[in-house]
């Protein structure tokens, strides 16, 4: 079995909690909050984990709140490699609204990453043996810009290490410089700033992902569409896969959850059918809870049998 491990170099320390409303200034009487685990490449090896898999885990931790994310990672069996900093870990609080449905997300900026901190990273990066996946998921901290970004990815890569990225903006634009990657995961919105045009016709997202991979930028590109579903694009040509409907709760967690499939399903060697399957079942998994929380297996499964009948 192919090893997985995960980089986050933006990790976080999340709270969820429920308030009956929200209005300015008075006092917001919340439910006690839920702590877990934050951070891309941290939530793509949890939602590994949950699915049956295994995946460790390399990021920053720094203070209690760097403390108390280890310790909710332990809980829940994930392996980690942590590498101390000085900067406290960033805490999120995410705030469900009972009367209205409605979800708030304060998201916090990363902690800083010094030279050094980000040298130990790239370290354990590179201690990675050969032929292994390396998930990178997430921001870029301040103090880490995408050159050095860049040079990470291709260091990784001269190790030998099988590379995926989740990431947007100039990181994700960054660590397509190199090529070779096994995956990428934009949205339309993301795949339309690499190609650098409005993907406005229904042949348009298909194409561009296409031009991902024949450029060599990657090998297979995995353009999420929301609701409906993701497409999939190798070498080889293309699939469409359409989750059965299903009332959404959160799409918090759904990105990482995809990702985490869809990784798993690299790992065994699976199809491009069969890993957009598994990704868009996981990533649909997610949606159905409240909060944070990322895919279950029982609800991945139900999802894969409906998309392997239909």
């Amino acid at each position: 079995m192919v090893q997985i491990y995960t980089l986050t170099l933006s990790p976080s320390l999340d709270s969820a909690t429920i308030t009956p409303q929200i209005y300015p200034e008075g006092k917001l009487r919340c439910s006690a909050p839920v702590f877990e685990p934050g951070g891309g490449g941290i939530n793509v090896a949890r939602a590994i984990t949950h699915l049956g898999g295994k995946a460790t885990a390399i990021f920053p931790a720094g203070g209690a709140t760097g403390e108390h994310l280890v310790s909710l990672l332990d809980d829940e069996r994930v392996p980690v490699q942590s590498v101390p900093a000085k900067d406290w870990t960033r805490q999120n609080l995410h705030v469900h609204v009972e009367t209205s449905g409605e979800q708030y997300r304060f998201v916090m900026p990363g902690a800083a990453l010094t030279e050094d901190e980000f040298r130990q990273l790239e370290e354990k990066v590179l201690t990675i043996e050969s032929g292994s996946l390396l998930v990178i998921s997430g921001s870029l901290p301040p103090g880490v810009n995408t050159d050095k970004f860049t040079q990470l990815i291709r260091a990784a890569q001269a190790k030998g290490l099988r590379l995926i990225v989740d990431s947007s903006g100039d990181a994700l634009m960054a660590a397509l410089e190199p090529g070779n990657l096994e995956l990428v995961k934009p949205n339309q919105k993301e795949l339309s700033a690499l190609v650098k045009r409005e993907l406005t016709q229904p042949d348009d997202v298909r194409t561009a992902a296409e031009e991902l991979v024949t450029s060599g930028k990657a090998h297979r590109v995995v353009v999420s569409l929301g609701p409906q579903g993701a497409l999939a694009v190798d070498k080889t040509g293309f699939v469409q896969v359409v989750p059965p409907p299903m009332k959404s709760q959160s799409t918090v967690g759904a990105g990482d959850s995809m990702v985490g499939a869809m990784t798993l399903k690299l790992a065994e060697g699976a199809s491009l059918l069969e890993m957009a399957r598994y990704g868009v079942a996981a990533g649909s998994a997610a949606t159905i809870n409240q909060g944070t929380r990322l895919c279950s297996l029982s609800d991945t499964q139900k999802i894969v049998d409906y998309l392997n009948k239909n």
